[in-house]
């Protein structure tokens, strides 16, 4: 793994934060129904968490010597709550997956550092994809 794949490949990552901040906020905005409320603050809580990986791995594509990425990963359009939940779901899992195999990657690397950090990150998507599968396991269809 060279640095400058290292660095493609975070700023891929990034703009995956990017996307998750944006879809939080604008689902957040959008929830509607007699669980806007709860649906709406659940969103909100999660964009904390996805500022702070966007600030590391722009903090880290910047000492690597690279440009982080300004633009986010697409955002799914979704019109209903459930919809909101099932794209949510999907991109959490899709940022496990993907921060799994760059600490795969860091590790061939030679970042211990890099390796920790994102598997703390693994930790926190894991963590919003099971809270996230709790709220769909009863929503009505």
């Amino acid at each position: 793994m060279d640095k400058k794949t290292m660095i493609e490949n975070l700023n891929k990552d990034l703009e995956g934060e990017l996307g998750a901040i944006i879809q939080y906020i604008t689902y957040a905005a959008k929830a509607p129904g007699p669980y806007r409320p709860q649906l709406s603050q659940f969103f909100l809580t999660e964009v904390a968490d996805e500022q702070t990986h966007a600030q590391f791995l722009a903090n880290k594509i910047v000492a690597l010597g690279g440009e982080p990425a300004t633009q986010p990963r697409p955002v799914p359009p979704a019109k209903t709550n459930r919809e909101m939940l099932e794209a949510v779901l999907a991109a959490e899992r899709r940022a496990a997956k993907d921060y799994t195999e760059r600490a795969q990657e860091a590790e061939k690397f030679g970042d211990k550092g890099l390796v920790v950090q994102l598997e703390d990150m693994i930790r926190d998507e894991s963590g919003h994809s099971e809270e996230t599968e709790r709220i769909l396991r009863d929503w009505p269809v």
